[in-house]
């Protein structure tokens, strides 16, 4: 119980007070590191990697890990969380409702979960600490992470060595993964870490360093003494980067004319791939798996696995995955689950799924052509209904905790200031850390959601918090401040028009309305930007608004049914202007059968112009508006 005695008083027993207590988290690290004879260097990089030294106050990530080392006991988090909730049930291919995504499950048994997922208990085994103290005492927690790098430093026949150099297969084992890409390339991601240096305040206002170190070179052969697996990597579309394997999604006819779960295509040689949409899975990793592989059911590009950014890719970029409820962008996107919750704020993603994931993306926005911003990397929340009658049922993940701002920087394109107060566009930025606005129904419908970071920025219908929230024609209803509610809400990286400012308030123009957020000078929640915006053309008082950039009648072959062109319940002012993403031509991919020969791409002479128009994008037709720069 040395560790115990050693650690506990360090942080003291009380996480929520940690926030206001001095700076100790730092020599928790340290302290851990003496006792179990890990360089601290090799224990901050690996945390970071975990959590980013955050506590969360004990809650466990989506896949049950505890702390700032993520110590996981999948099982002790799945019988006291609480149940999952679905954020919808849109029309997921365009024509058939998507069901929940996975039914509740029973609680397993030991045995049944795998070996990544219970890490904590083995912590417990070696500290001799108890497995509560684990999930709620931070210093508890990174005296756990160093006793079991240190067994796997042992297990591996490698010394206690003081030189992080040393420590590659033990940081690589660390990752509970199975197979040698994906320890590698969470042990490559640790050490990118060590290298580079880190320095953060944690969700506990705790301040944490980590020098840099940029000279390290590991020792990578230590992994092949391992004893792991080889993933096989065949057919998969992935960077080198990652740790990708290719569990397929089935292609298959059933009942009477059917068939699933995606459609083959060739693109981008048929059509071009403009957008990727980040999902969250509603769901833990092998259901995932297994859903995604039901012929009957829907399905998505790729899949990526919390704990250590592991990714199994399902269908190719050329087909199209029914995954975005709007056949128009499943048709130009690729779909990216990330394993994770909506509706729980402290089921916190890792920063190996964050990294893992920028990496994906980065690699095929290159390799497509797709620009990274937030017009065309959207959160399936950012995807339009795609008539009036599907807006209501849209989905709603990634939701308001995914953290935008990190995952841009990730991308390395972090959202910054273009312009000066004059650039006529803002950038929605706020301190994801800072920025906790209220948010009910993650548990019980009306009740309020546990305090959190968000990428969201509430918006009112004039200067104040006292004003009501700003009303979505297209849902209809009452805003209300409800986690699955969009109606009132911007997203980070999002852009707008600048439709006014009032002291510490600015309006922009949303839904054809003039919407206001909080912007105080002191800590904004946005950035001056300029860019390219449309308004309507002279003498039109306003202009259709659209979920999908279809093609005119004329456009379509005789053994293709013609689509209706058809407006949403929105239109677009005269005098108002909106941030503009790209510019299309009307676009329509015919592929209702099985046969592939059957399938068409047809292309109109309209073109449409992509828009921030809500917190959803939209589109209008060229011809209906014009094209101006924002500060003009």
């Amino acid at each position: 119980m040395a560790a115990a005695a050693l650690l506990f008083p360090l942080l003291g027993a009380a996480p929520s007070d940690a926030r206001n207590s001095e700076n100790r988290l730092q020599p928790a690290f340290a302290s851990a590191a003496a006792e179990y004879h890990v360089p601290q260097s090799v224990l901050l990089g690996v945390s970071y990697l975990q959590s980013r030294w955050d506590a969360h106050a004990g809650a466990p990530s989506v896949t049950g890990g505890y702390g700032p080392m993520h110590l996981t006991d999948a099982r002790t988090a799945l019988a006291e969380g609480p149940p999952h909730h679905s954020d919808g049930s849109e029309d997921a291919r365009g024509d058939s409702a998507r069901p929940p995504l996975l039914p509740e499950a029973k609680l397993p048994e030991t045995s049944e979960i795998p070996a990544r997922l219970r890490t904590l208990p083995k912590a417990a085994e070696l500290t001799g600490l108890r497995p509560e103290a684990l999930r709620t005492d931070p210093a508890a927690n990174v005296a756990g992470g160093a006793a079991l790098l240190a067994a796997a430093q042992q297990e591996l026949g490698e010394p206690l060595s003081s030189d992080p150099a040393d420590w590659y297969g033990a940081v690589a084992r660390f990752s509970g993964a199975d197979d040698t890409a994906t320890a590698a390339a969470y042990a490559n991601d640790v050490y990118d870490v060590l290298r580079t240096g880190q320095k953060r305040a944690t969700d506990a206002g705790q301040l944490v360093t980590l020098a840099a170190q940029p000279g390290l070179s590991p020792h990578t052969g230590q992994l092949r003494r391992a004893g792991l697996r080889t993933l096989d990597a065949a057919q998969t579309e992935c960077p080198t980067t990652v740790s990708c394997e290719w569990v397929p999604a089935p292609y298959k006819e059933f009942g009477d004319n059917d068939y699933g779960n995606h459609d083959l295509g060739n693109r981008p040689a048929s059509q071009s791939i403009k957008y990727i949409v980040i999902h969250d899975t509603e769901g833990a990793w092998n259901g995932v798996l297994e859903m995604v592989q039901d012929p009957t059911y829907v399905s998505w590009q790729y899949s990526l696995r919390s704990t250590d950014g592991h990714i199994a890719q399902h269908v190719k970029a050329k087909d199209v995955a029914w995954h975005a409820g709007n056949w128009y962008v499943n048709a130009k996107s690729i779909g990216l689950e990330h394993e994770g919750f909506l509706a729980r704020p402290d089921a916190w993603y890792t920063e190996a799924m964050y990294r893992s994931s920028a990496r994906l993306v980065t690699y095929l926005a290159k390799k497509y052509g797709i620009p990274l911003d937030r017009q065309h990397i959207l959160g399936h929340d950012n995807v339009p209904g795609s008539t009036t009658s599907t807006i209501s049922g849209m989905h709603t993940d990634p939701g308001p905790y995914w953290d935008w701002r990190h995952y841009f920087e990730l991308l390395g394109r972090p959202f910054v200031a273009t312009a000066g107060p004059n650039g006529g566009l803002v950038t929605i930025r706020p301190d994801y850390a800072t920025n906790r606005p209220r948010y009910t129904g993650c548990v019980t419908a009306g009740k309020p959601c546990a305090d959190h970071g968000s990428s969201a920025v509430r918006l009112y219908s004039g200067p104040g918090e006292s004003y009501p929230l700003i009303k979505d024609a297209g849902l209809g209803s009452t805003p209300t401040t409800g986690v699955n509610d969009l109606a009132s809400r911007v997203s980070t990286g999002q852009q707008y028009a600048v439709a006014g400012r009032d002291g510490d308030w600015t309006a922009i123009w949303y839904l054809g309305q003039k919407a206001w957020f909080k912007n105080p000078g002191k800590n904004p929640t946005a950035v001056n930007a300029t860019g390219l915006v449309v308004t309507p053309k002279d003498g039109l008082k306003t202009v259709p608004v659209y979920g999908r950039a279809y093609p005119e009648a004329s456009a379509y072959p005789t053994d293709v049914p013609a689509q209706a062109v058809s407006p949403l319940p929105y239109t677009l002012p005269a005098g108002q202007r909106y941030a503009v993403g790209d510019r299309l031509p009307g676009e329509y991919y015919y592929a209702v059968a099985f046969d592939g020969a059957s399938h068409r791409v047809v292309v109109g002479k309209d073109l449409y112009y992509e828009v921030q128009f809500g917190h959803r994008v939209a589109f209008v037709r060229a011809a209906d508006v014009r094209v101006v720069a924002s500060g003009s």
